[in-house]
């Protein structure tokens, strides 16, 4: 059952990546790959917040885990689009282009997972807060 739920979130995060990046490749019309770069960092950063608000065992299933994390958000990004594309950049002799490329795709990749990391334990302390005074609540009733 596991392979099916990885295989559905597969097959809706493609096609997510596919759409997004298509259309952000339409309205940019530049020779920076903006849609897989626009969708890897998205991807980065939703792979960041997932992981920490799911770390309670409890909130999610280890299916719903796994669809999400291996299968929607594998599937949405990709490091083989990016790679090629930059081959594809440094072949019409852009580097500068491919070295932007490069570097803002491993740093800002880097800092999405991180902001989204951050904001998944804010929420998360908000929640643990919120628990706390509807418990106090609770009890001085």
């Amino acid at each position: 059952m596991l392979y099916l739920y990885i295989s559905l979130g597969g097959a809706l995060g493609a096609l997510g990546r596919f759409l997004l990046s298509t259309w952000i490749y339409n309205k940019s019309q530049h020779i920076f790959p903006y849609g897989t770069f626009i969708v890897n960092i998205l991807g980065c950063f939703l792979l960041g917040f997932f992981y920490i608000i799911t770390l309670d065992k409890s909130l999610i299933s280890p299916q719903v885990r796994m669809m999400v994390s291996v299968g929607f958000l594998g599937a949405f990004t990709t490091f083989s689009t990016f790679s090629l594309e930059t081959l594809n950049i440094i072949k019409e002799h852009n580097y500068n282009v491919a070295l932007l490329n490069i570097g803002l795709s491993v740093l800002l990749g880097l800092l999405a997972v991180w902001l989204g990391a951050v904001l998944a334990n804010f929420f998360s302390q908000i929640k643990e807060r919120g628990d706390k005074v509807g418990e106090n609540y609770r009890e001085g009733s």
